[in-house]
């Protein structure tokens, strides 16, 4: 093995969800040095239930992530449970990753899987609801409650296409455009899927015994519904990969090749901090990628550092 510093993890992987933690277990196994740093707040807390996860369907989110712990401090990862503060670059090769508090951890790589946040439109009753039966994922969430009364946020740019993929799920869906303007023709492909739409501002979601009853209107009508969705605005939480300097697409989203390595040599994105898509059977996957690819990036510095080490002694070989 090559002489690295004892002091120096092989990766630090920045955020401890599915895809940060499938990373080090993929790392762990291969016996590399890795610490994985996370702030505790995970995009899906909201959430009772984690479905369409092979094996996990129906999964309390925070249960896979304690299982997730456990598993890679069995293979010798560290685990920190902490805020990073900034990640720089440093003397010659490697990372700097100060932790709030003072704490610097130094790597080879990094790792950043810090995934996004969901940005909720400022109705009132959204936010008390969300994850409940204010909903985002037809696919996450979308079969708990078929068959009942949906309702679709016109909130988003997307949110016409998100009724209609919605349908799947209910005959009964209303659309509420709220102050967006719907054209022609989105008007005719919601006509066409049997999709009705309530004119007028969203005042607030009505909800009884903690419970989602409709949606009121701004001229007092309510709109009896049991679910209502709505399409987020969703920013990564890419800072750390932005100071860094990785390049991004024309979206604003940080680019990685299918592997999860960025422009910056060194420097992974995995999960939805870069893929704003991927839910967390596939978040985990993209972590598994990145680890197998990331430990074949270290045994390519190792081998050049071997070779070089015994091509030039330190000292002349006694044979």
């Amino acid at each position: 093995m090559s002489d690295m510093s004892k002091d120096t993890y092989d990766a630090v992987v920045i955020g401890g969800g599915a895809a940060g933690l499938n990373t080090a277990l993929l790392l762990g196994r291969s016996r590399r040095k890795v610490a994985v740093v996370d702030g505790g707040k995970p995009r899906n807390a909201p959430a009772e239930n984690m479905m369409g996860f092979l094996s996990r369907d129906g999964m309390n989110p925070a249960a896979l992530l304690e299982v997730g712990r456990k598993e890679v401090a069995g293979y010798g990862v560290d685990l920190i449970d902490a805020q990073v503060e900034n990640v720089e670059k440093g003397d010659g090769k490697g990372f700097v990753v100060q932790l709030a508090g003072g704490v610097a951890l130094k790597a080879r790589h990094v790792v950043v899987a810090t995934g996004l946040r969901d940005e909720l439109p400022e109705i009132p009753g959204v936010r008390e609801r969300w994850g409940k039966d204010l909903l985002h994922c037809p696919y996450c969430h979308g079969y708990e409650v078929r068959d009942q009364a949906f309702g679709v946020l016109g909130t988003h740019p997307n949110a016409v296409n998100h009724a209609l993929l919605l349908r799947q799920w209910s005959d009964d869906v209303v659309f509420f455009p709220h102050t967006m303007e719907i054209t022609a023709e989105d008007r005719e492909k919601l006509a066409a899927r049997r999709i009705r739409i309530a004119e007028g501002e969203v005042k607030w979601l009505v909800v009884e015994d903690d419970k989602l009853r409709g949606v009121e209107l701004s001229e007092g009508r309510v709109v009896p519904r049991e679910a209502v969705f709505v399409f987020p605005r969703m920013v990564a939480n890419d800072a750390l990969l932005t100071e860094l300097g990785c390049d991004k697409d024309d979206m604003g989203w940080v680019v990685t090749d299918g592997a999860g390595r960025t422009s910056v040599p060194g420097v992974w994105a995995v999960g939805n901090v870069a893929d704003p898509r991927a839910q967390v059977v596939t978040a985990a996957g993209q972590g598994s990628a990145a680890g197998f690819a990331l430990n074949h990036d270290l045994l390519g510095d190792d081998v050049a550092q071997d070779l070089e080490a015994y091509r030039n002694p330190a000292e002349p070989i006694v044979r």
